[in-house]
């Protein structure tokens, strides 16, 4: 079957080759006061092993309940304990809404050297119109061989200010990551939604 738009065919059968299909959804986590969101093998339907090489996280409007708390992220290797070791690197770009202020830094504090919780984003606003989206990557979470990288982007309210944060690091062991968890530092995750999915091999 040939896809048509205004009497031309753009694709015909056969010819088509995009791969449809090859984010799988495989769970949201829907935040209501909650402490964490966490996401385990096994657990809830949550897969998160050798079935796929990349998995994506998407975060959705979250929204904290105190002023400036920053939104964080743990590994656990036994499903329980989410204590893996983490060093990771952490820089954005701000732009208040007035205008009065902007730039790009490179924030060293949110650095992780050898620690178990990794910044993914920098002081969020609690105001009620305020949230923080973005999304977090984590790559072949089940290798034995390699440590397991990830890269994040996030967009949020900093008190009146835009802030994108670029954050990146990797989870300092060779045992399977099959687990993971997110959390503000100082605050309940108050709304907002987290959506898991898997990334299928080419």
């Amino acid at each position: 079957m040939a896809i048509i738009s205004n009497a031309v065919t753009i694709a015909d059968a056969g010819a088509f080759s995009v791969n449809l299909g090859s984010m799988v959804h495989i769970k949201t986590l829907t935040a209501s006061s909650s402490s964490t969101l966490s996401f385990v093998h096994g657990s809830s339907s949550v897969v998160l092993n050798s079935t796929y090489p990349i998995y994506k996280f998407q975060f959705i409007n979250l929204h904290c309940g105190s002023t400036e708390a920053d939104f964080q992220v743990l590994y656990t290797t036994d499903g329980s304990n989410f204590n893996a070791t983490q060093t990771s690197t952490f820089f954005g770009a701000y732009h208040a809404e007035s205008g009065a202020y902007s730039g790009l830094s490179y924030y060293s504090a949110n650095d992780v050297a050898q620690g178990s919780t990794a910044g993914l984003g920098d002081s969020q606003s609690s105001n009620n119109d305020a949230s923080l989206s973005g999304e977090l990557t984590l790559f072949n979470p089940s290798s034995t061989t390699f440590v397991k990288h990830w890269i994040a982007t996030t967009s949020l309210d900093e008190v009146n200010a835009a802030n994108s944060n670029y954050t990146a690091g990797y989870v300092n062991t060779t045992s399977a990551v099959t687990g993971i968890r997110f959390k503000f530092d100082n605050s309940n995750i108050d709304a907002g939604k987290i959506k898991l999915y898997g990334i299928k091999d080419s």
